[in-house]
Formats: structure tokens, sequence, C-alpha cells
């Protein structure tokens, strides 16, 4: 399977610190040109099928990129969306004394939020649903920073919290995955889009 995964473009969010989690967001004058430098550079590569998370931010995005391929499918999905950041949703992190002690209390004890463990067997779930449904197809998702961390890192075989470290709004990765005994094995490029 060919996996490309694409980050929304930058956020009106993003640019003030604000922890989004399941908010929206609204894309930057930036933020849609970063879309389309993207949907540019990879408009004739051949996609049989998008996958996007269902929030506003990557819906805005993956419909500069799905311009150029009106005639494949396009699926949104909730199982794209970011962590859940529970009572941090639209904090910024000076509002939460953002500090390691913060960063901990965000990946492991918020009671209200999505636990780590959970938001990683989601990312695990989506990639062997992919690989299972579609493991001769190129496939093109477009998520969040946290969400393509997690998959990398189920990809990769590699820790999220220590491993895999953020990518920007306008990164482009392409995975070929094969799985064998149960792993992935895999090449992978990283293209910035400037």
């Amino acid at each position: 399977m060919k996996l490309i995964i694409t980050r929304h473009g930058e956020t009106i969010e993003n640019t003030k610190g604000i922890m989004q989690g399941h908010l929206p967001g609204k894309l930057t004058k930036k933020g849609i040109e970063q879309a389309k430098k993207i949907a540019i550079t990879l408009k004739n590569e051949k996609i049989d099928f998008f996958f996007s998370s269902d929030l506003k931010r990557a819906k805005d995005t993956i419909k500069e990129i799905y311009k150029y391929h009106k005639s494949k499918p396009l699926i949104y999905t909730e199982k794209l969306r970011e962590k859940d950041l529970g009572e941090l949703t639209g904090k910024t992190k000076k509002e939460f004394n953002w500090s390691l002690k913060s960063y901990y209390f965000v990946i492991y004890e918020n009671k209200e939020g999505e636990k780590n463990k959970k938001f990683l067997k989601r990312a695990k779930n989506f990639i062997d649903y992919l690989y299972k449904n579609y493991k001769e197809k190129t496939i093109l998702i477009t998520c969040h920073n946290g969400i393509g961390r997690a998959i990398i890192s189920y990809i990769t075989n590699k820790e999220y919290n220590k491993d895999i470290s953020s990518f920007n709004n306008n990164f482009i990765y392409l995975f070929e995955i094969i799985k064998k005994n149960n792993k992935y094995s895999y090449t992978k490029k990283r293209k910035i889009i400037k």
C-alpha cells in the first residue's frame, strides 16, 4: 500500500497557540496557500482513495487537493480527528502554563480528554483497516499533527512521544507499506512544500 499523509493548512488557532483538539479550526490565508501548494505537488500523483478528518480545517485542506482528483472517492471520518484534549480544548499553552509537567498531563492524566492508549489504538486500527481493504492502492489522508504522528509511530514501530516529532502544516509524508509477520515494513520519503 502506498500511503500519503498530509496535515491541514495553518489555522488562525495555530497562529495564536490555541490547542484545537476537536475544534473545527479556520485556515489562514497562508494555510489556504499551503493547501494549494500541496495540491499542485500531488496533482499528477495516481491516488485511488482520499480520506480526511471530518474537522473543518482538514476538510478545507483536502478540498484543494481533491480538485485534481474528483473522479476518486473521498471519505470524511472522525477516525482521523485530532486527539480530544478535553478541558484543554480552546486554551492557549500560555493559559495552561505549558511545561513538561503540563505535557505529561495532556498525554496521560487529562480526565476529560482522550487517553493516549485509546488515541494510539485509534491510529493503529485505522491503518490496519486501510491495509486490509486497500493493500494494492494508493491512499491519501489529510489529518492533524497528533493523529498523523500516531499513524507514523505505528507504521514505523517507533515511540510516539520520543521518536516522532511534530510535522508542520506544509509536510507531505509518503510511505510504501508492506505487512509481514504482523509488522509493517516501509520506505519513507518526507517532502516539505515551501
